[in-house]
Formats: C-alpha cells, sequence, structure tokens
C-alpha cells in the first residue's frame, strides 16, 4: 500500500506541472492562430473565416472523443454543466468573431495584445464568480499586462 501511495504522490506531481506545459502550448499555439489567421484572412469575410476555422476545430475536438472513446461520457453530463457548456461555447463563438474581425481591419500586433486583456477580465471574475484569491502577485500582473497592453497599442 505504501508503495501506491508513493506512485500516487509522483503521478499527481507529475499532473500538477503537466497544467503549465499545456498552456505554454496553448500560447504557441495561439500565436500561430494569429498569424495564420491573418495571412488567410486576407479578401475573406470574417464571419464566413470564423466559421471555416469553427468547422476545423469542430472536426479535430469530434475527433479527438471518439479516439479517446469519450463520447461514452455524454449522458453523465448534468444539466448545469450543459447549460455552462453551452453558455462558454456562445462567449467562444462571440469572441471568435470579434477577433477575427479586428484581426482582419487591425494589425496582429496590436489586436493581440489587446485580446490578451482577457487574463485581466478573468482574474476579476474568478475574483468575483468563483472566489478565488486576489493576491499582491495577481494584482501586479494585472497592472503590468494593462500597462503592457497600453504601450504596444499606443
Amino acid at each position: 500500500m505504501h508503495q501506491n501511495k508513493q506512485l500516487w504522490y509522483q503521478k499527481k506531481g507529475r499532473c500538477s506541472q503537466m497544467w503549465f506545459i499545456f498552456a505554454l502550448l496553448s500560447a504557441i499555439f495561439a500565436a500561430l492562430t494569429s498569424i495564420l489567421a491573418k495571412v488567410g484572412i486576407e479578401g475573406v469575410n470574417s464571419s464566413l473565416a470564423t466559421a471555416l476555422r469553427t468547422g476545423v476545430v469542430l472536426v479535430m475536438a469530434w475527433g479527438m472523443v471518439f479516439l479517446t472513446h469519450a463520447q461514452t461520457g455524454l449522458p453523465d453530463i448534468s444539466r448545469k454543466s450543459w447549460l455552462f457548456l453551452i453558455l462558454s461555447g456562445l462567449a467562444t463563438g462571440a469572441s471568435w468573431l470579434c477577433y477575427y474581425r479586428a484581426l482582419q481591419i487591425g494589425e496582429a500586433s496590436k489586436v493581440v495584445p489587446v485580446d490578451k486583456l482577457s487574463v485581466i477580465f478573468t482574474l476579476v471574475l474568478a475574483f468575483v464568480f468563483l472566489h478565488e484569491e486576489f493576491t499582491w502577485k495577481s494584482l501586479t500582473g494585472c497592472a503590468l499586462i494593462g500597462a503592457g497592453t497600453l504601450l504596444m497599442v499606443l
């Protein structure tokens, strides 16, 4: 039993650090998304471009669901989870539509930093609605992100 507990702690330690690797990969892919989209959106209606991108994401996401056999969990999703996942999807759609339009008419080097103000909004919303801790570090980080964004876009 002691060995099982030790393996659990080792696994938990690795998993607790994996979030950073996935978040970093997310940032890299988001950067690629912006650059590839800026080139690809030239001469294309921004809503149409968003729909095409969304179609690709949809196929990729459902591909992963079936590849990992996660579709078996569909009946287990609660009504609350359905509601909030649908609302999250609507927010994502609105974000992508606005992002692609901004990217089409603005410079990527200015649109992307403004888009990343979502970090500040997320921290505030997490504090208000999820009761997450707002520390001096997060407050300082928000101030620096805000100042950095202003510096980059002005």
